[in-house]
């Protein structure tokens, strides 16, 4: 399988980094595919005015990486994690944009419509969050947004891994060991069993028994 792991913090040796390099780590030694980049190389451009900055084709016209972050990167893997430290309790501007810009290829009137939803889709996703404080409120907005985003891409939200730290690197010597929990989830991804029963969904009443 192919993992994308993106960081949206731009300092390479920051503590979410540190969550990051575990992950994709951990995939690595389930024999997936592993490709780490720095969204601070792709993403310059805030959600723009679709109805007045589409080029005449429909295409998006903002002059920054973001096409080929989407097209060629985050399409093609088949689980996604996000590393970010946590910037005013939500996720950082960068990331967000990410999200809001998926926007002006899922319209309608984008012509890769099709292409982007279709590859958008059923992938396995994880979170990786370095946050100073050790409220567990701190994380809960940013948390639910994850839920409800990957709930509306039709994704498989597979787990949340938070450290606590703020000096660069001392989220080694977090006693929950968010270090080695960021390299359990990028091991077991694609293996992780997720439910998410409604009232009439069939089950057995074992929860680790075979899988329907």
């Amino acid at each position: 399988m192919k993992v994308l792991i993106l960081s949206a913090s731009p300092r390479e040796d920051g503590n979410s980094h540190l969550l990051a390099r575990a992950a994709g780590d951990g995939a690595r030694s389930s024999g997936h595919d592993v490709e780490h980049l720095f969204l601070d190389e792709y993403v310059d451009r805030m959600l723009g005015n679709c109805r007045r900055c589409r080029l005449t084709d429909g295409r998006c016209s903002l002059d920054d990486r973001y096409e080929e972050l989407l097209l060629e990167h985050l399409l093609t893997a088949d689980g996604v994690i996000y590393a970010m430290p946590l910037y005013f309790y939500g996720m950082p501007g960068r990331l967000k944009t990410v999200f809001d810009r998926l926007f002006c290829y899922t319209a309608n009137s984008a012509p890769q419509q099709d292409l982007v939803i279709s590859g958008i889709t059923n992938k396995r996703i994880g979170v990786l969050i370095s946050c100073e404080e050790s409220y567990v409120g701190a994380t809960q907005g940013v948390i639910a947004q994850f839920h409800e985003l990957t709930r509306y891409l039709q994704q498989e939200l597979v787990g949340v891994v938070v450290g606590n730290a703020n000096s660069r690197g001392e989220i080694v010597h977090d006693p929950s060991d968010p270090v080695s929990r960021a390299g359990d989830l990028g091991t077991r991804l694609f293996d992780i069993r997720v439910t998410d029963y409604r009232l009439d969904t069939e089950r057995s009443n074992k929860v680790w028994g075979p899988r329907p």
